[in-house]
Parts: C-alpha cells; sequence; structure tokens
C-alpha cells in the first residue's frame, strides 16, 4: 500500500476511535429589555414581566401590558399583595405563596380569597386542594363570569387516632382532591368541623403538589399560614386564529409561534423547533452541533442551520454522515484497519448494550416486586380454579397499556375522580377500553382488591359496565373497562335545555336500567356488592343511552352472614347517607339513598348539591321533600317535562325517590323493590291494563303520607354547613389587580 493511502486509511480509524460527545452550553439567553432589571433578590424577571420603565431611551414600560408589571420591594418581588418565588417562561407559570383558611370552633376562623386578572387561572395540573382535621371538610368555592363552582373534601375519624396515616395525605386526618379546569378566581376558600365539641381546628387550602406533607402533630398545631401555589399565565385576550392576519398585532418575535391549547383566554408564545429563549423578545438558533443534539456520527461531521444542522462525510468517504448509516472509505483498507475499527466499534456499542441490558434486569425485577405486591400471585391462583375460561379475567402487561394509550398521553384523559384517573385506550385488537389509574393499593388490603377483581370481572350485566383485566406491574395498578362512548348521565342532563314527554321517557328507562343494574349487584352477584358512591356521575350512556353502572373504585364486597359493614365514611356531598355519616354503617340502603338522590336529579335536571342555588335550596334532596310536604312537587319538576299523559307517571316516581330518601335505613325500599316499581311504571302507559288506577284524593294522601314520614327536618337541611356560616368573620382578601 502506498504511504499516502496508508495515512488516509490511518486517519479514518483514529477518527473512529476518537468519537466523544462533546457538549457546549449554550449562551445566555435575552431575558429583559434593555435598561431594565433582570432579577430581584434572587428571583429572575423574565419579559414580558417588568419592573416599572427601562432606564435607557426612550424608556418604555419594562412589562409588555400594564397587568404583568411587578414591584420590587426589598428583594421581595410582588403582584398585588402576593409574594412571587419563580417565573417560568417556557411553562408559563408564576410560583405565589398562598394563605390557609382556618376553623377553630367558631371562636376563631377565617376565609381566605384569590382574584385574578383574566388571563390567569390555577393550574389544576400543579395544585391540589386539602382539608387536614379531624371530622372536618373543606369547600373550594369558584366565581367566573357569573357562575358558581365548587369542589371539596371531608375527613372523618370519630376520634381514631390509630386509623390516621402519618406521612400520607390518605383521605383520614387529610383529604385532597384535583383542581376543576380554567379556575379563573377562588371566590373563597373555607374550612369547617362537624363537631363544634371537638377541640382541634380545621384547616383548607391550595396548594402546589408535593409542597405540603401531612403529619398527624398538624392536627394539634398546624405549622403553615401560607404555602405554594401555581399560577397559569397568557397574553392578550385573543385566540391565535384571530391573530393570524398580522405578526405586529401580538407578542411572538421572531422564530416563534402562537399557542392557544389548553386555554380559554389569551394566548401563549413557544419557540419554533430548533430554537431556544425567550419568544417575547425574539428566539435564537440552536447550535446542534455543539449542543451533542444533532443526529450526526460526530460534530466534525456536522453543519448547522437556522433551525436545523446537516451530517456529512469526508471526502474521499461514503455514506450520509449520520449515526445510522455512518461514513466508510471508498478504497479497500487492509484486515488489520477493519479489525481495528471492529474492535473500536465492538467498545463502543458493546458498553451502552451491557447498560441496557442492567437497566432491563432492574426494570424487570422492579416489575416482579410490584406483581407480587398488588397481590398478583394471589389473582393467578384464583384464576386457575376458574372453569369458565370465557369470562377469565386477562392479565396486561405495562408495556401493552403503555402502547394502548400513547404512554398515558394527558389527551386521551377522559375522566379523574378521587379514585383514579381514567384513559381512553386502542388494544392491538383495535378494541377501545378505558384504562383506570388506580389509587395504591394497601399492602393488607392487597387480597381484598384481588378479591373485588375477580368478583367484579364475573359481573355479567348489560347495566354494569364490564371489567376486562389489570395490570399489577407498576406501583399503581391498572384496571381495564369496556368503554362506553355517550358520556354520564350527568352531562345528559346539563345539556338538554328543554326537555318534553319524550325526554321522560329516556330518563325513566335510565332510572329503571341503573335500579336494575344495583339491584343485581345487591342481591344477585356471587357476592353482594355495596357500590357505595352512586351518582348521576358514575352512570354512563352508551350511543343508545343505556345505562351503564360504573366506578367501583369505593365499592365494598358484603360477607353472605353479614347485613352492613363498618366503615370510615367515604362518599360525595349530596349523596350521603345521613344513617351512614351518623353510624359509619355501610348497608345496601346506603345506595338506596344516593339512588333516591339520583331520581330526584331525574326528576328536575338539578345537580344533586350547589352554592348557585339560595341556601335553602343548596341540597336538592332536602329541597324536593319540603316540596313533596307542601304539596308543591310539581314546582320542583323540571318545566316542561310533565303533561297530562305522564304525570301519574312522574308522581309515583317522586313518591318513590321520597321513599327511598327515608331518614330511617330500615323504612327504605330495597332496590329489587325499587327496580320492581320502576319497572311497572314504564309498562304503566304501555300495558293501561296493569294501570293502577288511582283517583286524585288516593294520589294527594299519598303524597302527604310519604312526606310526612320522611321530611324529619330535625337539624337543619344544611347542617353540614357549620352554622357560623353568616357571622361577621376577619375576612382575607388577597388579589392579583397588577398581575397576570
Amino acid at each position: 500500500m502506498e504511504p499516502l493511502q496508508l495515512r488516509e486509511v490511518l486517519m479514518v480509524a483514529l477518527a473512529l476511535a476518537m468519537v466523544v460527545v462533546a457538549v457546549a452550553l449554550a449562551p445566555d439567553q435575552i431575558q429583559t429589555l434593555p435598561g431594565c432589571n433582570s432579577t430581584c433578590g434572587n428571583i429572575q424577571i423574565p419579559y414580558p414581566f417588568g419592573v416599572g420603565n427601562s432606564s435607557t431611551q426612550p424608556q418604555q414600560p419594562c412589562f409588555l401590558e400594564p397587568d404583568l408589571e411587578l414591584v420590587c420591594n426589598n428583594s421581595e418581588l410582588k403582584s398585588g399583595d402576593f409574594t412571587i418565588s419563580s417565573i417560568s417562561v417556557t411553562a408559563h407559570q408564576m410560583n405565589v405563596m398562598f394563605w390557609v383558611a382556618l376553623f377553630c370552633n367558631d371562636s376563631y376562623y377565617y376565609d381566605t380569597w384569590i382574584t385574578t386578572p383574566a388571563g390567569f387561572s390555577i393550574s389544576r395540573n400543579e395544585n391540589k386542594f386539602l382539608t387536614v382535621g379531624r371530622d372536618s371538610y373543606g369547600y373550594l368555592n369558584s366565581n367566573f363570569d357569573n357562575r358558581t363552582y365548587s369542589t371539596g373534601c371531608l375527613t372523618k375519624c370519630y376520634g381514631n387516632n390509630v386509623e390516621i396515616d402519618n406521612g400520607t395525605c390518605s383521605g383520614i386526618g387529610c383529604c385532597q382532591v384535583d383542581i376543576p379546569p380554567r379556575l379563573r378566581r377562588i371566590s373563597s376558600v373555607q374550612a369547617y368541623t362537624f363537631s363544634n365539641s371537638t377541640p382541634d381546628c380545621s384547616y383548607s387550602f391550595v396548594a402546589k403538589q408535593d409542597s405540603y406533607t401531612f403529619s398527624t402533630s398538624h392536627l394539634r398545631s398546624f405549622p403553615y399560614e401560607t404555602l405554594p401555589l401555581v399560577l397559569d399565565w397568557t397574553v392578550g385576550d385573543k385566540k391565535c386564529s384571530d391573530l393570524e392576519s398580522g405578526r405586529a398585532e401580538y407578542a411572538c418575535k421572531e422564530n416563534s409561534h402562537c399557542n392557544d391549547t389548553d386555554t380559554d383566554i389569551g394566548y401563549r408564545c413557544t419557540c419554533d423547533r430548533g430554537y431556544q429563549g425567550n419568544p417575547y423578545l425574539g428566539c435564537t438558533d440552536i447550535d446542534e452541533c455543539m449542543t451533542n443534539v444533532h443526529t450526526c456520527i460526530s460534530e466534525q461531521n456536522c453543519i448547522n442551520t437556522n433551525g436545523s444542522h446537516n451530517c456529512f462525510c469526508p471526502k474521499g468517504h461514503s455514506g450520509n454522515g449520520t449515526k445510522g448509516e455512518g461514513c466508510y472509505p471508498k478504497n479497500k483498507v487492509t484486515k488489520a484497519v477493519i479489525g481495528l475499527a471492529a474492535a473500536i466499534a465492538t467498545l463502543f456499542v458493546g458498553t451502552p448494550s451491557l447498560y441496557l441490558l442492567f437497566q432491563k434486569r432492574k426494570l424487570s425485577k422492579l416489575r416482579e416486586k410490584y406483581f407480587e405486591q398488588n397481590g398478583g400471585s394471589i389473582l393467578l391462583q384464583q384464576l386457575s380454579t376458574r372453569e369458565n375460561s370465557s369470562q377469565m379475567t386477562q392479565i396486561f402487561t405495562e408495556e401493552q397499556l403503555k402502547k394502548a394509550t400513547n404512554n398515558f398521553d394527558e389527551s386521551l384523559i377522559i375522566g379523574t375522580g378521587g379514585f383514579g384517573t381514567v384513559f381512553k385506550g386502542f388494544l392491538e385488537n383495535n378494541r377501545i377500553v378505558a384504562i383506570k389509574k388506580s389509587k395504591i393499593v394497601d399492602e393488607s388490603q392487597k387480597e381484598q382488591f384481588i378479591n373485588e377483581v375477580i368478583v367484579l370481572s364475573q359481573i355479567n350485566h348489560r347495566n354494569v359496565v364490564k371489567l376486562l383485566g389489570c395490570c399489577l406491574e407498576r406501583e399503581v395498578p391498572l384496571l381495564v373497562y369496556e368503554f362506553v362512548e355517550n358520556g354520564t348521565v350527568l352531562d345528559f342532563l346539563l345539556t338538554q335545555t328543554k326537555v318534553n314527554s319524550e325526554t321522560w321517557k329516556t330518563r325513566l328507562r335510565i332510572a329503571t336500567e341503573a335500579a336494575g343494574a344495583l339491584s343485581y349487584l345487591h342481591s344477585a352477584a356471587s357476592i353482594p356488592i355495596i357500590h357505595r358512591d352512586v351518582k348521576t356521575a358514575n352512570i354512563l350512556l352508551d350511543n343508545n343511552y343505556t345505562a351503564k353502572v360504573s366506578d367501583f373504585g369505593a365499592s365494598r364486597l358484603v360477607p353472605l352472614d353479614q347485613t352492613e359493614i363498618a366503615t370510615m365514611v367515604q362518599g360525595t356531598i349530596g349523596y350521603l347517607d345521613p344513617e351512614y355519616m351518623r353510624t359509619s354503617q355501610l348497608t345496601e340502603k346506603s345506595d338506596v339513598y344516593s339512588f333516591g338522590v339520583v331520581l330526584v336529579e331525574l326528576l328536575t335536571g338539578e345537580k344533586a348539591y350547589s352554592f348557585c342555588r339560595p341556601e335553602e335550596k343548596r341540597s336538592l334532596s332536602n329541597h324536593f321533600l319540603f316540596c313533596l310536604k307542601e304539596d308543591h312537587i310539581f314546582d320542583v319538576l323540571q318545566v316542561g317535562m310533565v303533561n297530562q299523559e305522564n304525570e301519574k307517571e312522574i308522581t309515583e316516581v317522586a313518591i318513590l325517590a321520597a321513599r327511598c330518601l327515608r331518614l330511617n335505613g330500615e323504612e327504605r325500599p330495597s332496590m329489587k323493590e325499587v327496580a320492581s316499581e320502576l319497572d311497572v311504571i314504564r309498562q304503566m302507559k304501555m300495558h293501561p291494563w296493569i294501570n293502577r288506577d288511582q283517583n286524585v284524593e288516593e294520589t294527594q294522601h299519598l303524597l302527604h303520607e310519604s312526606s310526612s314520614s320522611i321530611y324529619e327536618r330535625g337539624e337543619d337541611s344544611c347542617s353540614h354547613q357549620n352554622t357560623g356560616y353568616d357571622s361577621i368573620r376577619d375576612r382575607i382578601l388577597f388579589s392579583l389587580d397588577n398581575g397576570r
């Protein structure tokens, strides 16, 4: 071989041997306008936010809009009454401190507020609403665009301190719920206790996730007055589609674009792909070659371009220069050089392969640990004894469900609640399913969890959502259900602005089907099941508006030799059985009470509980019973639904609902009786010869009899509201008058 050729070959081999990762830090990005302060203390102030005016000509404001002006006072960055701890332009979020609401036996209590400009909202992904205390509950009330929304949670332990878990907000001693989407302003955060005699206080607050850790010592003395809160922000008051005609009208500068995904007011600016920096001042090109984010075999084979890069091979070599194809010399090389290159390639390829193999084994062992921890062995043993393979519960792998949900993409979330998050998934056989991320299964309850999976998988009822299988390879188990397309009964009621006789027929059929499903769970399943969270939001509708009872996250199996179970009180405000709340004894009649509330919702088209209504009407069931007692039942029914043909059917359903709402559980009908009566009422019009004919006097007698035995006022119908609700209090008002 000639010396020149040998030298070129050796240079190629040397280049392969000396391939290294070259990382170069990106140059500092400009975050503020010229002449403007970039920090306040140790807090960065990125544009479009700013403090005062520029010190250079023409001394323009340092902020994009008046609502984005901040104040720096003694190294503290303030917006209105809030102290700001950080601002992110890329995430479009602001971290502030927010006060804790307190209630201590009417002697010392206050509520808190937060008012934000239109472009700000409380981040639902970054925050949680929490209530801390024994026998306590709290509300988060929001008012925006003349509409009021409320959510909250309760924790009741009846003095059983041994049940309170230290270090985790499990629902006893400390409860938490998700923040509703696009919450513009908090009209109030309120804390209450169930009993005025308790020596402890109750605390309610909105806080950034993981910023608060519950301790049992906080039940005696809460250590915080304020906690971190995350706000999402946008700029302007238009959508991107309104600004497409001219870029000069909005805030996004060079190499950036407008983004209004998941915003209802204003928009955000985001750097284009291949660019970085502050999109409100202009984004700069990322040098992929210098920052090691290129696809070339080395930095020497990379040429940077605006927003991207190109790979190439040196003269005398073939290939495209990428990590996939690489480069190779056009002329032949000696076997020695080939061996050297192969050895180097083995070194570079083998080391990552060994690392990946180690990581794969580590992940496999972790999945085995979670499988055992979540009761996988117990489930396999139970399944091995099942004779009917056609109804066999399928055990899915984590990879199967990741693929089905595009790695649990948030855009596929179809529901969230107190017991988990539900994703829409697509299995390999093109079957659409609902995949639920449940809460962590307690080690002591894994046998109960697996038993519920086994029993629910055997339920084969057309009006119960079918459990298809589960995945136990994660710390949080995943449950796979059939997918029901048409939303919930609650959505159905809230979207029906105009009702008529046909509307009533559909609602009566939905009630009959849901009652039949609950009757099946109570009396026909192999082990009786108490649903424990019956409500219109947990009854789904398919394309034919067939009812499907769902969400068994709170359900309990009833041993065949028992009629009641002692549990911690759990459920949804407005649907909770008063007897269950008083005694903590869960029975099948607790479901009957909740279903009575569902019947009232179907009759009235109203929510079970709402702060939008006057105080005496907030509890729909109490208001319904009061109208029944006063012979004004037709005043509370939804306008347009009642006519001469269906008046008797509606009256019978109203009486049945009232019987379900009796305070004494023993006086309520069973779900089997409820389902049977609803079925008879449905047949009344279809088959007049079975019509239970009653004259007007008899009907009035039934109404009086039902209401007089049911409507025992006792405590105020809104007794879970503290009697000091309208008292004069120390109220703290916080606003973001000068912040977005």
